[in-house]
């Protein structure tokens, strides 16, 4: 593995997709900084990134917070220069319109939305003297659509492509690279698993097709992907899904 002289921060660091973009820039050489809420659950990623030569910083984190998000990102550039940082909290919930309280609304939307907008903007202050940098947002199929069900889930989302895109505008033209990664697909987690279990039951989740759900490690691949891209044709929006999904 060759160390790069840069940092990797990943607001967001799941089990799943967190967690296989972490590893995926760990192995790249990057010092990954990991934050989620509960930091103590980073002790698995941690161990993995660390026993495959890789190096990590792991903290709890409330991708809500300003001071947070400023002092995580400061944090990581302290280490080595902040070159990438991806915002990947969820926040995915699903409530038929009349049951969705003002307060799940607003937390929603402070989870995917205006996170999202601190996250970008404190990377953006660091990253500008250094004259480089890479931000990068995930999607999902609800900043495209609201569905049943959605509406604070897809409010949030919606407006987390809004930020993205207005970053890129204004950040690209500084070397900085905003994309807005759209995961148009279930993955394949705990999470998921459980909803499919519980709309179609045991027979259906034993009976998967294997190509329905997304690979954590293959959302990281097309992160990693971005990344590498020549600056001459950036990408902003990208949209991933398994070969079988229709859409």
């Amino acid at each position: 593995m060759q160390q790069r002289a840069a940092t990797a921060a990943v607001i967001g660091a799941g089990d799943f997709i967190g967690s296989a973009i972490a590893k995926k820039f760990a192995a790249e050489g990057f010092t990954v900084v990991a934050g989620r809420r509960n930091g103590e659950k980073l002790a698995p990623l941690v161990q993995d990134i660390e026993a495959h030569g890789g190096r990590i910083l792991a903290r709890s984190l409330d991708a809500r917070n300003e001071a947070d998000v400023t002092a995580f990102l400061s944090e990581a550039d302290a280490l080595a220069p902040l070159e990438v940082c991806i915002f990947n909290v969820g926040a995915n919930v699903n409530f038929p319109l009349l049951e969705t309280t003002e307060r799940v609304f607003r937390k929603v939307w402070e989870m995917a939305c205006y996170a999202g907008f601190l996250a970008g903007r404190e990377a953006a202050r660091l990253m500008l003297p250094h004259g480089q940098g890479a931000i990068f947002f995930t999607g999902a199929t609800a900043s495209l659509r609201g569905g049943v069900g959605f509406a604070a889930f897809a409010a949030a989302k919606f407006g987390l492509r809004a930020v993205a895109q207005s970053a890129a505008r204004e950040l690209g033209p500084n070397n900085i690279h905003v994309a807005h990664l759209i995961i148009d697909a279930g993955v394949d987690t705990e999470w998921v698993r459980g909803r499919i279990r519980d709309r179609e039951g045991d027979a259906a989740l034993a009976n998967l097709d294997p190509n329905r759900l997304m690979r954590p490690a293959a959302v990281a691949e097309a992160y990693w992907q971005l990344y590498q891209q020549p600056r001459d044709a950036w990408t902003f929006e990208l949209e991933i899904r398994p070969f079988g999904e229709k859409w």
